[in-house]
């Protein structure tokens, strides 16, 4: 059949308008069924993770996973779960990687379907620490704060470095648990950790609270009377480094978790002890501690090579 000129011309402006506003309103209705989809899914796997006692963080994380999954492919099959993967890899760093697969995994045991489960990506492991806070830089940053009359920064550095607790951990401290001098944490599988405040921190701790008329509930507040966030205290430590002359990559919320964890192991050394206080569920995880950081290595190989 031949085919003529009019075949390859636009047709007219109205009826492109009305086609268009079919098809705009048919991808609505089908955007709309699907994110309905999503939610419910999300909904769902949140309630599991909840009865498995999972943090807030982490529900937060995993959540945030299977809505990038659910939005990139429809169906959950091994072909996409592995497409996925491989995007993950073009696009993020290994840990970030194995983060949404353990998400991935969690969804995949919370459906049933445990045999599509990914497999982790390998992760060489580094011979040392970097960007651990340096004692004395964490004595001189503490000593600012003190100095300058920022006491609601000098309390959550001290007692992340104090306890060993994570960020998310530390903003859960209510005033409740500053008297009893210690705080219990509900874990994966009704385990409980308790995580003791040091009798030095909760002295002066208990004298801040005095100071600060608090008298119940959370104990690290915004300028707007509402729990801080995670968030917010990494901006501002970043801030405060720049401030008091400290490098801010060594100014980071989990960076005083490992400051515990390195002073802890140095004084102590019972790795044992330090694995069930920082919550590790395998030992192997603790014995990064037990590594010199990179700074560290060089200053010793400064001082025992002379040839």
């Amino acid at each position: 059949m031949a085919l003529s000129v009019n075949q390859f011309q636009a047709p007219e402006p109205h009826s492109v308008y009305s086609e268009n506003r079919r098809l705009e309103a048919s991808d609505k209705e089908e955007i709309a069924e699907r994110m309905k989809e999503i939610d419910s899914a999300i909904q769902g796997f949140c309630q599991y993770l909840h009865t498995k006692n999972m943090a807030s963080n982490t529900i937060h994380v995993y959540s945030y996973a299977l809505r990038q999954f659910l939005c990139r492919y429809r169906q959950v099959d091994f072909s996409n779960l592995h497409l996925y993967k491989v995007f993950l890899l073009e696009h993020y760093k290994p840990q970030t990687v194995n983060l949404r697969i353990r998400a991935l995994n969690s969804y995949l045991e919370f459906t049933r379907a445990k045999s599509q489960k990914l497999s982790m990506v390998k992760i060489q492991q580094r011979n040392y620490l970097e960007n651990v806070i340096s004692e004395a830089d964490y004595e001189y940053l503490k000593n600012c704060l003190l100095r300058d009359e920022k006491y609601l920064y000098y309390f959550i550095i001290r007692f992340m470095a104090a306890t060993g607790a994570r960020v998310s951990e530390v903003i859960q401290f209510q005033a409740e648990d500053i008297r009893n001098g210690y705080k219990d944490l509900y874990s994966k599988g009704n385990k409980v950790r308790r995580i003791y405040i040091p009798k030095a921190l909760h002295q002066d701790a208990l004298r801040w609270l005095e100071a600060s008329k608090i008298q119940s509930g959370d104990i690290f507040l915004n300028r707007f009377g509402k729990r801080i966030t995670p968030a917010g205290i990494r901006g501002q430590l970043k801030v405060l480094a720049l401030n008091y002359g400290i490098n801010p990559d060594v100014v980071y919320p989990h960076s005083f978790r490992h400051r515990f964890a390195k002073s802890f192991i140095e004084k102590c050394g019972d790795i044992s002890l330090l694995s069930d206080l920082l919550g590790h569920r395998n030992i192997e995880t603790t014995r990064i501690y037990l590594r010199r950081s990179s700074s560290e290595q060089y200053d010793i190989i400064n001082k025992v090579v002379d040839w």
